[in-house]
């Protein structure tokens, strides 16, 4: 018996720190995550979460063009790291330089010189910092960017010997619920970690409904046949001549609409004059093109086709405001209509919503009202953490390396544009 508890005053809380690093698409983001573990709880501190947009230097081309991405990541990529690690305060100065082996860092940012030049001037002056893990993200997204975040993670495990944890984007963004609000620590319960929900992913590039198991086991269960939602707000606020990004925009004055003191005192229910595409199909897909291009045809008849696929059309600020409206409201019905559906189906009592179109206030709105009904939970990101962002791919990391996902699932250390969940 004496014995026993000796070798319990001995044991000691599992600690691991990871650095994440995400580059899926715009925004260069970093993150360093304490993570100590016991038996019953994790334990989560969050030294460091930094990002730098790229979204001025796309604003004027009305989109992302991947080579201009991939030259402001490498740009970026050093300042925000030496930034991330003062902020995390574990930057300490090497007394004496670290030799690196430059030969094979040369091989592996070969394609990023300017990162090159950067990480062999400033590298060997930093001592390497208490991480145990590197998480970055290997896909989804844009393969130039992709593979910023991915050589640079090889170049800095390479000098200071810390493995590699290849995380899927789309795992972060349901994992992103988990962080509480304006809080740099938190705790999980291991009883809390195993749940079935269903997930709505909502961004510029994929709409997917996905069943939760367990986390890391997931099944994607629907998705969008063409356009992503996100995408959809994008391509109708270019058509009105909105500034990029378009969703923001498209919300910001759809919500002028639904305050106009004159349609409030109307009391008249407001006709709908766009189509819900795929509402009452029997599946949990999704289709956006077709809405995307009414849009199209109802500014043509109103202005002209060269106006309207220019995004010149001379609209009023009303007509364009009651556009937007209708547009967002045709987009959150069948979003919150499919999600409701899934959700009876498999009788999930939970709903996760992650990626950037989470961030939208009316689906925040009926997606709330919606479970409130149906007496189901409903679990948001902050702002912060809609966006593409390194936090969530610290988490996802974490629990790729307690093996939530199995090896058969595990992604590889390559970047995949189209890596499925």
């Amino acid at each position: 018996m004496q014995k026993k508890k000796i070798q319990k005053k001995k044991q000691k809380n599992t600690k691991i720190t990871i650095l994440a690093i995400e580059t899926s698409c715009d925004e260069t983001s970093l993150a360093v995550l304490d993570v100590v573990e016991n038996k019953t709880t994790t334990n989560f501190k969050v030294r460091a979460h930094e990002t730098a947009s790229q979204a001025q230097f796309h604003a004027q081309y009305g989109g992302v063009f991947p080579a201009m991405a991939k030259r402001e990541h490498t740009r970026a990529m050093m300042p925000l790291f030496l930034h991330t690690l003062k902020k995390a305060k574990i930057a300490r100065a090497n007394s004496k330089s670290q030799i690196l082996n430059s030969k094979k860092i040369s091989e592996i940012l070969n394609r990023e010189p300017d990162l090159l030049e950067q990480f062999l001037k400033e590298i060997p002056k930093i001592q390497k910092p208490p991480i145990t893990h590197i998480a970055v993200t290997v896909g989804p997204g844009l393969e130039p960017t992709l593979w910023v975040g991915i050589n640079f993670a090889k170049a800095l495990s390479l000098a200071w010997d810390i493995p590699i944890i290849p995380v899927n984007h789309m795992h972060g963004h349901i994992l992103s619920v988990l962080v509480p609000p304006k809080k740099k620590s938190f705790k999980l319960k291991a009883k809390n970690l195993n749940l079935t929900a269903v997930s709505l992913l909502v961004s510029g590039g994929h709409t997917e409904l996905v069943l939760v198991k367990g986390i890391g086991k997931y099944k994607k269960i629907g998705q969008t046949r063409d356009d992503a939602a996100g995408e959809a707000f994008d391509k109708v606020a270019r058509m009105l001549a909105l500034p990029y990004p378009g969703g923001p925009e498209i919300s910001r004055i759809a919500e002028i609409s639904r305050n106009d003191p004159y349609l409030k005192k109307s009391r008249v229910p407001q006709e709908e004059f766009l189509p819900r595409p795929m509402l009452r199909s029997p599946d949990f897909d999704f289709s956006f093109s077709g809405l995307k291009t009414a849009v199209l045809y109802l500014i043509r008849d109103l202005t002209s086709q060269t106006e309207a696929a220019t995004g010149t059309a001379q609209l009023s600020d009303i007509t364009k405001e009651m556009i937007a409206r209708e547009f967002e409201d045709a987009v959150v019905e069948v979003l919150t209509t499919k999600s409701l559906r899934a959700l009876k189906k498999y009788k999930a009592k939970t709903l996760i919503v992650g990626g950037g179109v989470a961030a939208n206030k009316q689906l925040r709105k009926k997606l709330t009202q919606m479970c409130k009904k149906e007496k189901i939970a409903v679990h948001f990101p902050t702002g912060e953490l809609s966006t593409d962002n390194a936090l969530m791919i610290a988490l996802a990391g974490y629990f790729n390396i307690k093996n939530a996902v199995t090896k058969q699932n595990s992604p590889k250390l390559v970047a995949s544009g189209n890596l499925q969940i």
